[in-house]
């Protein structure tokens, strides 16, 4: 079951009541009423199409602060792959590390190194027997929400593997303990610099673990220019990275699917392609299917709504500087095959936003209700109504969330009658 802390809010001064965000919201979270949107926080998924299609920005993220963090002894900076892709002309990602620092961080644990590690128990994990093919990635919190919302019967399919983000603050807090035992680790912030409102979200009301590793979330937005600003005034940076090509393929999409070496994988991304390619997985279609990975944001994490950098460029400046790079900066040793620790410690669950009753025969005749008071609507799907659809327009009635009379072809009907 989810929880209502989400990233994505609505500014009602802004919001003029249109239907933009309503006709693409997968999860159908959002109606018009009373002239403006509404968000239904159990619906919601933190996926950021409705950030990306408002025409009035009445739709944004929210996010932590940098300065928010200023009474931690110790903070660390995640910078997620995507991060890099947003600065022009860069051929090593030291400097972008070593802005980082000169940002008032105490250290730095790159997300694209703990993606690689991620990596190779994914591929020992893929070996074993008996697993519900295909194995989806777990990687984007937002598919991961829409599965548990709209496809709960795929939930086992779900690779149990936490990301790489969630990975990376555990490690960063284990390495900052031992090197500075003086620390405790209420002393120690680990901040994620991500790329998507869904990760915010994600470390708000963690998708898998108990509670995350990871203490806030800040925007690439918002540190774009303080980076930047900092990259220029050095001359050698720190040897920092140790990230190589498969670690930064995780920042556009199918770079996980790719890196586990198999030729029986499909990747997708932009909301409604995963959607249409879950809905297949559902049916049965793909049947020599071994791996999935789905991500919201069109391009993959370089496309998420909190940076800076148009999609396709940050990929390509991200495929330029792999020139330089291994394969791979990161390995496990067979000692550490399939460690526990990188396994989920909780269940992803259900999500029962959708249940009409916890009464089954309630339920069953609210179905039953639903589709008749479907049958008596035109079928258009115009949202005037202020739902997404017809169908949507019949469960907000039987919800008492609406009436027949918002429905203004009806309206329109019955007035010309008269």
């Amino acid at each position: 079951m989810l929880n209502n802390r989400h990233s994505v809010t609505l500014e009602l001064s802004k919001c003029k009541g249109c239907t933009n965000c309503i006709k693409r919201c997968p999860t159908e979270a959002i109606r018009v009423r009373d002239g403006h949107a509404i968000i239904k926080e159990e619906k919601c998924i933190d996926c950021g199409e409705c950030i990306r299609l408002c025409p009035y920005q009445a739709k944004k993220a929210t996010y932590d602060k940098l300065e928010d963090f200023d009474t931690y002894k110790y903070k660390i900076a995640l910078p997620a792959p995507a991060f890099y892709g947003q600065f022009n002309d860069l051929d090593d990602v030291d400097y972008i590390l070593t802005a980082l620092l000169e940002c008032g961080f105490d250290a730095v644990y790159e997300v694209s190194k703990a993606a690689e590690i991620i990596t190779e128990h994914t591929r020992r994990y893929m070996k074993k027997d008996g697993l519900p093919r295909p194995v989806i990635s777990s990687a984007c919190p937002a598919i991961v929400r829409l599965i548990s919302l709209r496809f709960p019967c795929l939930v086992d399919n779900l690779l149990p593997i936490m990301p790489p983000i969630e990975y990376a603050a555990r490690q960063a807090r284990r390495e900052a303990l031992a090197l500075h035992p003086e620390l405790t680790d209420d002393d120690i912030c680990v901040l994620f610099i991500s790329p998507c409102p869904a990760k915010i979200s994600y470390i708000k009301n963690p998708i898998g673990v108990e509670k995350s590793a990871v203490t806030g979330g800040l925007s690439v937005s918002d540190l774009y220019f303080k980076v930047r600003a900092k990259r220029k005034e050095i001359d050698i940076p720190k040897s920092l990275s140790s990230t190589g090509i498969i670690g930064l393929n995780w920042a556009g999409s199918g770079g996980e699917a790719t890196s586990l070496l198999s030729d029986h994988y499909l990747a997708a991304d932009g909301i409604e392609n995963c959607i249409k390619v879950l809905d297949e997985i559902e049916n049965g279609t793909f049947g020599d299917l071994e791996f999935v990975e789905l991500n919201a944001c069109i391009g993959g994490c370089v496309g998420g709504t909190l940076n800076v950098e148009n999609p396709f460029i940050a990929k390509a400046r991200l495929r330029s500087m792999r020139k330089y790079l291994p394969v791979s900066g990161n390995h496990i040793s067979d000692a550490e095959a399939l460690a526990d620790e990188i396994f989920y410690d909780a269940e992803i669950g259900n999500n029962a936003a959708d249940m009409l009753s916890e009464d089954r025969m309630t339920a069953i005749a609210k179905m039953a209700e639903i589709e008749c008071i479907y049958k008596d609507l035109p079928h258009l799907d115009c949202g005037s109504c202020g739902a997404p659809n017809c169908h949507a327009l019949a469960e907000d009635i039987v919800r008492s969330d609406a009436a027949m009379g918002d429905c203004l072809i009806q309206l329109r009907e019955r007035q010309k009658k008269n």
